[in-house]
């Protein structure tokens, strides 16, 4: 059979055409198109918006495993699985695509501090700050330093904390004096319970000395004073930290009288608390006035008439319960009784409040426990906020 090259010859332009098409259809780019809009993706995105973050989470997982090499979809599950407290599952998330060799280096920094605060919130003090220290220099540093700080608060290293306070004012993130000296105090107060007294004053000299408008190292450096038996001293400390921290006041009261008292300084303490107590009205301020005034009775007026003027100025349970405690009763026999009920109505009006969270205690905190923000405790109680 002749063979007709005609055939060959019309074959030849169709193969050539077919080819030519074939070349065009890049697969890589129908992938990409088509991972741009994953169905998976949109219906985990539904769910979310839905609050239905178990659905959400299979449906991203779905979306993972048909496109294994999309880094977004990688990071809205391990932030899903951070969000619900499942740290593990988020950690492996994160931990796989920094094991990526073609991860771009801002997705690769994005999920070295995302695997961090895996670890921050799983309680892993240790391996987050491992974490964190890997983004020094990248355009996430600033949130690894804060979160650092945190860190090193939440272990109660005070001085590895202080060296990150000091490089976020130095990018200049703001005044970070008043925590420093706080950390200076708490480093104190381990040596105190060291039996360090010495190391102690001049931790906090220092905590004056960089920041002399906040009250706590003032007050801490007198109650050493006044328990080495220098009263003197310590009464000009109080004296100083109450001019430049005048909002401090029901806070320096109690340890104010108590160093005057010693030293024999009751008419100057005496006159600088009645300026206090008439510029902000306060029950601590009160409290101390009345003890001075009960060591100098010369002094009108009396010490329980105090009360009623405060009670004069606005009311108060507090000062009414303390009042009546020295009067005299029509019915004595029921004085007791009365007066255990009045205690036990002014138990939470005396307590202090964090301005932050809420959180309540029966001593003024400089750190709350509950929220751990520094200075979130106003210095007056909760009646009389």
């Amino acid at each position: 059979m002749d063979f007709d090259l005609s055939w060959l010859l019309m074959g030849l332009p169709l193969a050539f055409v077919l080819g030519w098409l074939a070349s065009r259809l890049d697969l890589r780019q129908l992938r990409i198109e088509n991972r741009q809009a994953p169905k998976a993706y949109f219906k985990g995105l539904n769910f979310l918006l839905n609050e239905q973050q178990d659905q959400a989470i299979d449906a991203f997982i779905e979306a993972v495993q048909n496109d294994p090499d999309t880094s977004e979809l990688h990071f809205a599950l391990g932030n899903l699985f951070r969000r619900r407290g499942e740290y593990e599952r988020a950690v492996r998330v994160h931990q796989h695509l920094l094991s990526r060799g073609d991860l771009p280096t801002t997705d690769r920094h994005r999920a070295q501090h995302a695997l961090a605060l895996d670890y921050l919130k799983a309680g892993l003090l240790d391996r987050a700050e491992e974490a964190l220290l890997k983004l020094e220099g990248t355009s996430f540093e600033v949130e690894a330093r804060l979160a650092l700080l945190a860190n090193y608060e939440r272990s109660r290293d005070w001085a590895s904390a202080a060296q990150i306070a000091h490089k976020l004012e130095q990018s200049k993130q703001g005044n970070f004096s008043t925590r420093l000296a706080h950390y200076l105090c708490e480093q104190a107060s381990t040596c105190v319970a060291a039996h360090k007294p010495q190391q102690a004053q001049d931790l906090l000299r220092e905590a004056i000395a960089i920041a002399p408008g906040a009250p706590r190292a003032g007050l801490e450096l007198a109650t050493l004073l006044l328990a080495s038996q220098q009263a003197a001293p310590a009464y000009s400390i109080l004296s100083q930290t109450l001019e430049s921290a005048p909002a401090a006041a029901p806070l320096l009261a109690a340890s104010l009288a108590k160093a005057a008292l010693a030293c024999g300084a009751t008419t100057q303490a005496m006159a600088r608390l009645q300026v206090s107590y008439d510029q902000s009205p306060s029950l601590d301020v009160l409290d101390a006035v009345v003890a001075l005034e009960a060591a100098n009775a010369s002094t009108t007026p009396s010490g329980r008439d105090w009360y009623v003027r405060h009670l004069e100025r606005e009311p108060s349970l507090i000062a009414a319960a303390k009042w009546i405690e020295g009067e005299k009763l029509e019915h004595e026999q029921f004085h007791p009784l009365v007066q255990k009920a009045l205690d036990h109505a002014v138990k939470p009006l005396s307590r202090y409040r964090c301005a932050a969270c809420g959180f309540e205690a029966k001593q003024h905190f400089w750190q709350c426990p509950g929220c751990q923000t520094w200075d979130s405790y106003p210095a007056k109680r909760v009646e009389e906020l």
